[in-house]
């Protein structure tokens, strides 16, 4: 069986993970241990993040043609991909969380929504908080304007009901 016969299926896998993502984040995973390995394995999957360790190349011949193409530069070395469907920010966050403790773990650059950013922009990427939290800032921003004139309102009629 000739080599390419035996990649194709690796490349075909990483296509298959890249298409729809909303972001992929490169770390170079040199130097941490199997217990903080594992630790972060485990803290991805819990947040829908799939991380799995590729070669270069296959990375590169999989995102030919699409956003992730933008990887390149930061696709040297020993490289591990987190990527995500639905939270553009979950891998970075996690990440950038993560090597705090570890800090042997780097972030090397990602894609989020179609634009690559490099190591240091990812970290300020990492400071957004997710949708959820956002959206409830939102709701709370949009509500409370809301309360108020409703306890206002209340006041009003409770001030005429005590004159009448």
């Amino acid at each position: 069986m000739a080599k390419v016969e035996l990649k194709q299926p690796v490349v075909s896998e990483i296509k298959e993970l890249l298409e729809g993502a909303e972001s992929a984040v490169v770390v170079d995973y040199r130097g941490i241990t199997v217990a903080q390995d594992t630790e972060l394995r485990k803290n991805l999957r819990e947040a829908g993040i799939s991380y799995k360790v590729y070669k270069n190349t296959m990375i590169r011949f999989a995102a030919k043609g699409t956003d992730f193409e933008a990887l390149g530069p930061v696709l040297e070395g020993p490289t591990a991909i987190a990527v995500s469907k639905t939270d553009a920010t979950a891998p970075a966050r996690i990440l950038a969380e993560f090597a705090k403790k570890a800090t042997a773990l780097e972030i090397k650059g990602g894609v989020v929504e179609g634009v690559f950013y490099d190591a240091k922009a990812m970290e300020k990427i990492s400071n957004i908080p997710s949708r959820e939290i956002l959206l409830g800032k939102l709701l709370g921003s949009i509500q409370s304007p809301i309360t108020n004139f409703a306890r206002v309102l209340k006041q009003i009629a409770d001030g005429q009901g005590a004159e009448a």
